[in-house]
């Protein structure tokens, strides 16, 4: 197993979730790659994204959520664990299930939240689209 793929949504169950990752990457050596899927700005056609103040704000929102991840991929490397993490944009499911595929990710980590009825009826949760989706083995930690 050399790359596992984590998906992180800067929760306080990261730790967690590292946590399992980092056992396997170093029972097997592995690389670990730590991957956060930013928000999409919505694009409307014939409309611009908002007023610069809006602009501003979504870069820091991400200037932000880069340095917290490689807060927790210079902590993993500390642990002498080979560690990068990754920022990317998209929905949140193919955005995965894309990079795990140009990763050559042995193994995805990720997060099981509960949810009501009404929004796994509605929307599905990110969790179960992966099982239904991927061809990648997963190791789904409840939370």
């Amino acid at each position: 197993m050399k790359n596992i793929l984590v998906t992180l949504d800067f929760e306080e169950h990261n730790e967690v979730l590292m946590g399992h990752a980092a056992n396997i990457a170093k029972k097997f050596g592995s690389k670990l790659w730590l991957v956060h899927i930013a928000m999409e700005v919505p694009d409307f056609v014939g409309y611009r994204v908002g007023p610069q103040y809006i602009r501003d704000g979504r870069a820091e929102e991400l200037r932000m959520e880069h340095r917290m991840l490689q807060t927790y991929s210079e902590k993993l490397k500390a642990e002498g664990i080979d560690c990068d993490g990754l920022l990317i944009s998209g929905a949140t499911v193919e955005a995965i299930l894309n990079e795990a595929k140009k990763l050559d990710a042995d193994l995805i980590v990720i997060g099981s939240h509960e949810h009501s009825f009404l929004f796994e009826a509605l929307l599905g949760s990110t969790t179960s689209l992966l099982v239904k989706k991927s061809r990648i083995p997963l190791l789904v930690v409840p939370i």
